[in-house]
């Protein structure tokens, strides 16, 4: 068998990258940048990339990089691809291992991850990189494996060299407990009392639903949320505060279900994850805190579908 080096990337890779994702992925890769080996060099030459490949004398059979905004001191693991005759070498996880050693000396305090769950590898390999997984993203992003369902995916979240981003220290609600006190023994919790700089209201249409980032949930806003139609899919970003169990209790009211955490982009916070409206689907997650969460998903989202079956016709909402 022909030795593997592992090493970062060339500019004279480019090509090389581009054609192994078209071999694994086809046209439905979901980060188009990909297939134009131009850009793969122009985002490792600005930094937004730093990737790792895995070589034998003549091919390029794996990739990974860390993925970011200049200057950031977060970055994502992502774009982690590995040729199907290379598989089963732990090409992933060594060159996921790789880039995590590399995080520091590049000024990063901390790496997230977006674990596919049409598969259960990356799910294992992030957890043996070091990865915890926090919360679910349902029906994401169109598969890139042409499956009719879109993938929902794990956020997975590594510190690096000693940092931390607590949670807040409250009670935390009865179905919420083991998961948030999980997240907590790790990250750490501090006494959320602290004035935030406003964040504002932002929501946009992300493929086939609608995505809403909420600083401070009030009344008002909660009865224009209450207003929207209740046929449309919506995924709510939370900032996570001592205020957590009276906005779980308001979005329940609502429809949605509490799906985990991420962390927010910059500064040292967290969303908590909301969400109405999912495809019903079985699905075997490698951490019991995220099945829990798929499952409570998948209860409301049957219970929702019973509902509407046994409704009379004429007193259906007109939404």
């Amino acid at each position: 068998m022909t030795r593997l080096i592992f090493r970062p990337y060339r500019p004279s890779d480019a090509n090389a990258v581009s054609t192994l994702f078209r071999e694994v992925y086809g046209d439905h890769y979901v980060q188009p940048d990909v297939y134009l080996p131009h850009m793969i060099n122009q985002h490792n030459a600005e930094g937004r990339w730093q990737s790792m490949l895995a070589v034998d004398d003549a091919h390029v059979l794996g990739h990974a990089a860390l993925y970011r905004t200049v200057h950031s001191n977060t970055a994502e693991l992502a774009l982690s691809v590995v040729h199907p005759a290379a598989q089963g070498q732990s090409i992933a996880t060594r060159l996921g291992r790789e880039l995590l050693m590399q995080s520091g000396s590049l000024g990063l305090e901390s790496v997230s991850i977006k674990q596919v769950t049409h598969h259960p590898y990356t799910q294992r390999m992030a957890e043996k990189i070091g990865f915890l997984s926090t919360g679910l993203l349902p029906d994401y992003v169109p598969s890139p494996f042409a499956d009719p369902l879109p993938e929902t995916i794990v956020m997975g979240y590594h510190m690096i060299g000693g940092h931390r981003r607590p949670l807040p220290d409250i009670p935390w609600p009865e179905n919420c407990r083991a998961l948030m006190l999980h997240l907590s023994s790790v990250f750490g919790t501090h006494q959320d009392n602290k004035s935030r700089p406003a964040m504002p209201l932002q929501i946009k249409q992300h493929q086939h639903r609608l995505d809403i980032v909420i600083q401070y949930l009030n009344k008002d806003l909660l009865g224009q949320l209450w207003q929207l139609p209740k046929h449309w899919l919506i995924s709510v970003r939370l900032e996570l505060s001592r205020h957590f169990p009276r906005n779980l209790r308001n979005f329940s009211t609502l429809g949605f279900v509490f799906t985990g955490l991420m962390p927010t982009p910059g500064g040292n916070g967290w969303f908590a994850l909301f969400h109405r409206g999912v495809q019903v689907r079985s699905l075997n997650l490698n951490c019991a805190h995220m099945q829990h969460l798929h499952d409570d998903l998948q209860q409301s989202a049957n219970a929702m579908r019973t509902h509407c079956t046994d409704t009379p016709v004429g007193t259906r909402s007109a939404a």
